[in-house]
This record gives C-alpha cells, sequence and structure tokens, in this order.
C-alpha cells in the first residue's frame, strides 16, 4: 500500500504551480526609471574660502532652481560658482549675470543671484553684486548663512 502512494505522489502532475515573476521585475524597473527621471539633483558647488555669516531665524531653499551663485571672499575678491571665473569689477560682474540669465530664460527658470558672502566681507562689496545683477536684469537675490554655529 505504501509502495501505491509513494508511486502516485512521484508521479505527480504537471501542473505545479510557480509565480512568473517577469511583471514584477518589468514593475520595477519602471518605477526606477520614473524617480530618476522625475528627479532633479541641484548641485552648488561651494567655494571652501568663504564662510557665510550664522543666521538663528535662517530658511533652507525649498527650490534651487535658477541660481547664479556669485561668491564674495572676506578681502572683497568675486567669484563665480566653480571659483575659475573671477570678477575684476563690476562690469565684469553685470555681464557674467547676463550670460547666465539667458541660459536660465531658455530653461524656463526665473534667474535668482544666490549671494555667497563671507562673514567678515564689508557690504559695499554685497552691493556691488546687487547693483550689477540688477543692472543685467535680475533683481531677486538670496543671501547663503549658516542655520547654525558650524565648528
Amino acid at each position: 500500500m505504501a509502495s501505491n502512494k509513494l508511486r502516485r505522489a512521484a508521479q505527480g502532475s504537471d501542473d505545479e504551480l510557480q509565480v512568473d515573476m517577469s511583471p514584477m521585475i518589468d514593475m520595477v524597473f519602471l518605477l526606477l526609471i520614473f524617480f530618476i527621471v522625475a528627479s532633479t539633483v541641484i548641485v552648488v558647488k561651494q567655494d571652501p574660502k568663504v564662510e557665510p555669516p550664522v543666521a538663528d531665524k535662517s530658511k533652507k531653499a525649498k527650490d534651487g532652481k535658477g541660481r547664479i551663485v556669485i561668491n564674495v571672499r572676506k578681502d572683497g575678491s568675486f567669484y563665480a560658482e566653480n571659483t575659475n571665473i573671477t570678477f575684476a569689477d563690476a562690469d565684469a560682474i553685470e555681464k557674467y549675470v547676463k550670460e547666465k540669465k539667458l541660459v536660465e530664460d531658455a530653461k524656463g527658470l526665473k534667474p535668482i543671484i544666490h549671494l555667497r558672502g563671507d562673514q567678515g566681507v564689508a557690504f559695499k562689496y554685497v552691493r556691488t553684486v546687487i547693483r550689477a545683477s540688477a543692472k543685467a536684469g535680475v533683481d531677486n537675490v538670496v543671501f547663503s548663512v549658516y542655520g547654525f554655529e558650524k565648528n
């Protein structure tokens, strides 16, 4: 009797249940592609020689798109985001901002000056950047600060 049961179990049926994983894998890849395409990475390169001031009531920016970064060091020198571009005077800043404004306008973004001033910089240098940017047609300025004391 045991041998009959064993034979029947060994023969089994050809209709074994199997889970088809290919739709699941397709769905995972579709979700992965969707999130890669939908997300945007905004990288603002920071000049390590600029130490922004601390502001207790600072707010984190919600959107970093359209930023034109200008660094102002303590000695009054002006640099672009990547610190390879140095500005000698307000006219050079105005020309740079005009060029960047055209690029941001072409993307459909509103250009914003992201001013990274050192905590010891005199206001006259900050005012130079603001005035040059206004002449170039960009009147929205965001100041970069720390929200906490940096150690």
